[in-house]
């Protein structure tokens, strides 16, 4: 690991680094220009070998993500808390995870009511106490709540949606001043841009047919619904950029010393796969290769408004990926050329093992980082609210942030192992479970919680309903050892059901998870864990 001087404001930070669980301390930022602004970009299905900086393998450049690598700090053991893009967002945004809500597996939907309570604390409501201004652009996918013209059930189209009637419990009602994006994933209705609580178009159109659908959008997969019909799916992530880049512009037009959160939400490279015109065809690989460039260049041109607006020593900017990569960029087309979007790791998105969770992350921030430095400390995408409440000296009250530690003391350079973190826990789309503590990764079900399957990957030697990896010694998960080391299987085994039993996986008071709604199928399996003992 590089080392560096410490700066008057590193050594601030490393005092309040000593003290956090136990006393309060005074904030370390006590100016307004000494706070720095914070930019979030979430890339959508982007696997950890989709990133050059991470695969010298990869068969396409990413020069932007690159050198964000070659200025910051390169985390190569950094998990989201699902491996499916809604649960991954709930717990960026609150420090807990999912499933902890209503929401035992699967995702949310284009029309599905609100799944952040809006008490809960986030890190926009938090900033935004702290006197910053706060936008997320891109895709939502947690769910608002509609307004339908006339009572009754609501169907899967949205048929009696008021589409002129404000929308409420978004991001407004959860910290953000400002939201411009889409509700869910690109391939999910309503097909048209949000702004604040208005759903924009003035062509809106409700169409019950996939296949018109299909023929309007031009290309690939979307679910029937209400459509604009001058939604240009290409154009979207450019769109988000752009939007980007002029709302940093007008808030330091107009407070040119009050700090920004901006929460980046990338739609891309998920399905559909919709590079834009100047990206089709330019990695000489696939269309998802394409959109992954694509990707690139939109953090290429966050970074070079960041440095004309001459901002760049004090922001903080993090770039990852909501989960690994998706069985709908055509894995195996691109592996017979020799590129692997899960690098050397056993799976993708939607499965409990490595290549489902494992994704880059790089932390950027000149004015603390004088030197780029690669760790293998093991975080989770849930220590982003604990983080930020570290920056100004503040404790995490014991109904926030309930599987968030944070991860600052890494970013000075501190020697920290896997055990320090405390275990993670990591969820499937179909809702099975896999925890993670120090070298050992104990997964729940003998297919990693999912039907999906990388082509790449071979039989596990010693197959089981319980499976054991040594992630120090065999991160690819090749061989199952559980029957060799059945007392780490008991104990993971009873921290799984602790974790899930205090409602917490941090230190403090015990919380409680939200009920299973009535009437849910397949649930069970975050029933059973209950039973552990």
């Amino acid at each position: 690991m590089a080392r560096y001087r410490h700066s008057e404001t590193q050594m601030k930070l490393i005092i309040l680094f000593f003290f956090p669980f136990f006393i309060s301390v005074t904030p370390l930022f006590t100016q307004e220009y000494d706070t720095p602004n914070i930019i979030y970009i979430l890339a959508d299905d982007m696997g950890f070998g989709d990133v050059k900086a991470y695969n010298n393998k990869a068969k396409f450049p990413t020069p932007h993500i690159d050198q964000m690598v070659r200025e910051g700090v390169k985390f190569t053991d950094a998990h989201t808390s699902s491996s499916v893009c809604t649960p991954t967002r709930y717990g960026i945004l609150t420090g807990r995870y999912a499933w902890r809500t209503h929401l035992k597996k699967g995702v949310t939907h284009g029309l599905t009511e609100h799944l952040i309570d809006t008490k809960r604390t986030t890190v926009a409501r938090y900033l935004k106490m702290k006197g910053y201004a706060t936008a997320v652009i891109g895709k939502w996918h947690l769910g608002m709540d509609w307004h339908y013209a006339y009572p009754g059930k609501v169907d899967k189209f949205g048929t009696n949606l008021n589409t002129q009637t404000s929308i409420q419990n978004g991001p407004n009602a959860l910290g953000f001043d400002y939201y411009y994006g889409i509700s869910a994933s690109l391939n999910m209705s309503p097909h048209s841009y949000i702004e604040n609580d208005k759903l924009l178009g003035d062509n809106l159109k409700l169409i019950k047919d996939s296949n018109e659908i299909k023929n309007i959008l031009g290309f690939g997969s979307g679910k029937p619904g209400w459509l604009d019909l001058n939604f240009k799916r290409d154009e979207v992530l450019q769109t988000f950029t752009n939007k980007a880049i002029g709302w940093m512009n007008r808030i330091k037009k107009q407070s040119p010393d009050k700090p920004f959160f901006l929460y980046l939400s990338l739609n891309a490279p998920h399905s559909p796969i919709a590079p834009s015109s100047q990206f089709i065809g330019k990695s000489k690989l696939s269309p998802h290769a394409d959109f992954c460039m694509d990707v690139d260049n939109t953090v290429g041109q966050i970074i070079e408004a960041v440095g004309s607006l001459g901002i760049t020593e004090n922001t903080i900017i993090i770039f990852t990926s909501d989960n690994g990569v998706s069985p709908m960029a055509k894995l195996k087309t691109m592996q017979e050329q020799g590129h692997f979007s899960s690098y050397i790791y056993r799976g993708l998105k939607g499965t409990l093992y490595e290549g489902g969770h494992r994704v880059p992350f790089i932390v950027k921030w000149p004015k603390i980082i004088k030197d780029s430095f690669e760790i293998d400390y093991l975080t989770c995408t849930t220590d982003f609210l604990s983080t930020v409440f570290h920056l100004f000296g503040d404790i995490l009250p014991d109904d926030a942030g309930e599987d968030s530690v944070s991860f600052l003391p890494v970013l000075l350079g501190e020697d920290k192992n896997d055990i320090d973190r405390g275990g993670i826990v990591h969820h499937s789309d179909a809702g099975f479970f896999a925890i993670r503590k120090g070298k050992w990764k104990l997964i729940f079900d003998e297919n990693a919680g999912s039907r999906r399957v990388d082509p790449k990957d071979k039989p596990i030697i010693n197959p089981g309903e319980i499976q054991l990896f040594n992630m120090k010694t065999d991160a690819i998960e090749s061989t199952n050892v559980a029957a060799q080391h059945i007392d780490i299987v008991e104990d993971l085994k009873k921290l799984m059901a602790k974790f899930i039993n205090d409602g917490r996986s941090t230190v403090g008071k015990s919380q409680k998870n939200d009920p299973t709604p009535k009437g849910w199928k397949n649930v069970s399996h975050f029933e059973s864990y209950l039973k552990i003992n």
